[in-house]
C-alpha cells in the first residue's frame, strides 16, 4: 500500500474547520448552529462590486498575467496610497486570496530548515504553510493576561539563531484582535534590521481597528524598504471571502524576482475577482463608516456578554473582528465539540474555534476559544445564551 509524504502526515488540522462534521451533524439533527468559528461575516458584499462583475463583457475568459491586471495593480496603487503606503504597480504581484500572498513570502524568502518568528498564538494556517516548505515556526509567547501585548525584546533576541531568517505578523491580529503599536513595530523593526531578517507583515484587517486607534503599516516603517513584506486580501475588507484575491507587495526586488516565479507556476490569479477587487478601490470614501460602526458595536455587545459569565475572561480586542476568551473548562477542544454533539439550547448551539489550534507550543491555549463577531448582534445575544447555558451545564 503507497504511504503519503512525512510533509502530509505532519501537516496540522485547521482548528477552524476540524469540527465542520460535527456541526454539519448537528444541523441534520435539526439544531441551528450559530457559527463563530470561522471569519465569514454576514456584512452583504457591496452591490456595486458584484455588479462590476455582472456587467462584464469578454468573449474569452483569457488567463490574467501572472502579475495580476494591470489595471487593477494600479488600482492598487490609489488605494494603498490612501493608506499612507507608497508603493508602485511593479511592487504588486495580484495573488489567489491572502493565503497565497503568504506562500509565496515564505518560499521565496526561506528554505526547508530555515526558521520563522512568530508571536503566539497566531493564525493557524501560518503553521501549515510553514511545515508544507520545511520551515520550522519558532514561537513567541503572548499572553491573554496582558491582552496579547507584544513581549519585550529580550524574548525575540533569545529566540533568534542562524538559520532564522523572518518574523510573521498579523496586524491587527487574528486570532487575537490585537493591534500592534508604533512602538512594538519600532521592536520589530530594530531585531529585523540587527538580524537581517525579514518581516511579513498581514494586514487583511487594516480598515478594523477600534477605539480611535489608526493602522501602521509595515511598509511605512522608515529603514525596512529591503526587509518588510505586506500580505493582504479584499476577503474580509469588503466581505469578499469567496473572491480569493489577495496581493503581496514589497519593494524588495530580488524577492519580487522569486515571488514572480512561483506567480508564474501557477499561471494567474482569477480573472473576475480581480474585476471585482478593481470595482471596490472606487467605493464611495465612506463605505466603511457603517461597517465599522457595526463591527464596534457586534466587538463590544460579545466582550460585555462573555465578561458577564463566571468564570470567563476576554480581553478588549483593539482590531480585526475577533476574540479570544478564557473559559472555566478543562479542555475547549472537547468542550467544543461537546456543544456540537451533545447540547443545544432553544434549538440551537454555537460553534467557536479551539484556540489550542492557534498555537505552537504544546499545551497553550488548552482553555481558550477564538470566536469571530461576523454574525449579527441578535444572532450573537442567541449564541452568547447558548454558550451561558452550556457553560452551567458542561461537566468537563
Amino acid at each position: 500500500m503507497p504511504v503519503i509524504s512525512h510533509r502530509g502526515a505532519q501537516m496540522p488540522p485547521s482548528p477552524i474547520r476540524k469540527l465542520v462534521p460535527f456541526a454539519d451533524a448537528a444541523k441534520k439533527r435539526g439544531t441551528k448552529v450559530y457559527h463563530l468559528n470561522i471569519g465569514q461575516p454576514d456584512i452583504e458584499t457591496p452591490q456595486a462590486i458584484l455588479d462590476a462583475v455582472k456587467n462584464t463583457h469578454m468573449k474569452v475568459l483569457e488567463y490574467s498575467p501572472s502579475a495580476g491586471f494591470d489595471s487593477y495593480r494600479k488600482k492598487l496603487v490609489e488605494y494603498y496610497q490612501r493608506n499612507n503606503i507608497d508603493v508602485t504597480a511593479g511592487q504588486i504581484i495580484v495573488t489567489t486570496g491572502g493565503s497565497e500572498a503568504i506562500m509565496f513570502a515564505i518560499q521565496s524568502c526561506l528554505d526547508p530548515g530555515d526558521e520563522i518568528i512568530i508571536p503566539e498564538p497566531f493564525y493557524a494556517n501560518y503553521n501549515g504553510f510553514s511545515t508544507s516548505s520545511g520551515v520550522k515556526v519558532v514561537p513567541i509567547p503572548s499572553s491573554i493576561d496582558t491582552g496579547f501585548a507584544l513581549p519585550p525584546i529580550e524574548v525575540f533576541e533569545k529566540a533568534v539563531t542562524v538559520r532564522t531568517k523572518a518574523i510573521m505578523i498579523c496586524n491587527p491580529n487574528n486570532p487575537t484582535g490585537y493591534l500592534y503599536s508604533m512602538d512594538e513595530l519600532n521592536v520589530l523593526k530594530e531585531i529585523c534590521l540587527k538580524h537581517d531578517l525579514f518581516l511579513f507583515s498581514d494586514e487583511a484587517y487594516r480598515e478594523f481597528c477600534y477605539d480611535g486607534n489608526k493602522h501602521i503599516s509595515a511598509l511605512s516603517l522608515e529603514g525596512m524598504e529591503e526587509n518588510a513584506i505586506l500580505l493582504d486580501t479584499i476577503s474580509k475588507r469588503y466581505s469578499a471571502c469567496g473572491g480569493r484575491i489577495g496581493a503581496f507587495v514589497t519593494r524588495n526586488q530580488a524577492v519580487l524576482d522569486a515571488a514572480m516565479k512561483f506567480a508564474q507556476a501557477r499561471l494567474s490569479p482569477p480573472s473576475f475577482a480581480q474585476i471585482l477587487g478593481e470595482a471596490a478601490v472606487d467605493l464611495p470614501a465612506n463605505y466603511f463608516d457603517e461597517v465599522h460602526a457595526e463591527y464596534t458595536s457586534r466587538r463590544d455587545l460579545l466582550v460585555a456578554r462573555l465578561k458577564a459569565m463566571p468564570g470567563v475572561t476576554c480581553p478588549l480586542p483593539g482590531g480585526a473582528f475577533y476574540a479570544m476568551a478564557k473559559l472555566p473548562v478543562d479542555n475547549a477542544e472537547k468542550f467544543c465539540q461537546w456543544l456540537l454533539e451533545g447540547f443545544s439550547h432553544n434549538g440551537a448551539t454555537v460553534m467557536m474555534a479551539p484556540a489550542a489550534g492557534f498555537y505552537a507550543t504544546p499545551g497553550k491555549g488548552k482553555n481558550e476559544v477564538r470566536l469571530a463577531y461576523v454574525l449579527n448582534k441578535d444572532d450573537i445575544n442567541a449564541a452568547m445564551d447558548c454558550l451561558e447555558a452550556a457553560l452551567k451545564e458542561y461537566k468537563g
